[in-house]
């Protein structure tokens, strides 16, 4: 009898504890953060710069010609290859190179179905409408900074692409600011970005241009997670991000 009580007993207590373990308040999931590409600048500062964001889309096999700048190539749909120099990268869905400016880069479609890349750049304030132009209907400028970037320094920066997913659900982040600048393009989802008090939905496609020294904030209020690119450059050394308030110029 001893030994069947004390069986139940230890039922019993697996079972509350199992529910017990099932009931309890499961930790947040981690913001996700991928580097895509990366490098370094001697200099920003030689003449006015905006960012730019183009898209290319080939049909299967099909190859199209366009001229650099200091940027990356993200390949967001299908696969394709980029011949720079003599030298060809293979991009699959997700992945990303950095080319350097004043060459020109071939760029293939490689799979059985349509290829879509976006090409971020740094260019010239002076190209606005000539270097680097879209040339055919496979190119297509999506975005371009109104004004030259801002606040930018003499000396050695960094420039990077990051792939950046919230858990959904996330409030927003902390206040904070840019030391440098960045371009943003959600790939999916939907998010809020509030300045200043003021909040807006930011749905799939958008970009979005932080200049250097905007306090914002990013959150994710829906069920499904929210993915985007930065499009990021900080002096050398700098973090990319600065919670405090930024200085103002007397």
């Amino acid at each position: 009898m001893r030994s069947t009580t004390a069986i139940l007993l230890v039922l019993l207590t697996g079972a509350w504890n199992f529910s017990a373990a099932a009931q309890a308040p499961q930790p947040p999931a981690a913001t996700a953060r991928t580097v895509i590409a990366a490098t370094k600048l001697a200099s920003v500062v030689d003449e006015p710069l905006k960012f730019r964001a183009l898209s290319v889309t080939l049909a299967p096999g099909q190859q199209e010609a366009v001229t650099t700048f200091d940027g990356i190539f993200y390949q967001l749909v299908g696969t394709a290859e980029v011949s720079v120099g003599g030298e060809t990268t293979p991009l699959s869905t997700g992945g990303g190179v950095f080319t350097a400016g004043g060459q020109s880069a071939v760029l293939k479609a490689t799979g059985s179905a349509p290829s879509t890349s976006l090409y971020f750049v740094l260019s010239p304030a002076r190209d606005g409408g000539g270097q680097g132009t879209p040339t055919s209907g496979n190119v297509k400028e999506l975005y371009s900074t109104a004004q030259p970037i801002a606040g930018l320094k003499p000396g050695r920066h960094d420039l990077n692409m990051t792939r950046v997913t919230f858990p959904p659900q996330m409030p927003s982040n902390a206040p904070h600011h840019r030391t440098g600048a960045a371009l943003y393009y959600v790939i999916s989802g939907v998010g809020t970005n509030t300045v200043e008090g003021k909040t807006e939905i930011r749905e799939a496609g958008t970009f979005i241009y932080e200049p250097g020294g905007l306090v914002h904030q990013w959150g994710n209020p829906r069920a499904m997670p929210l993915t985007f690119l930065t499009f990021n450059i900080n002096l050398e050394g700098m973090p990319a991000t600065a919670s405090d308030a930024p200085a103002r110029s007397q």
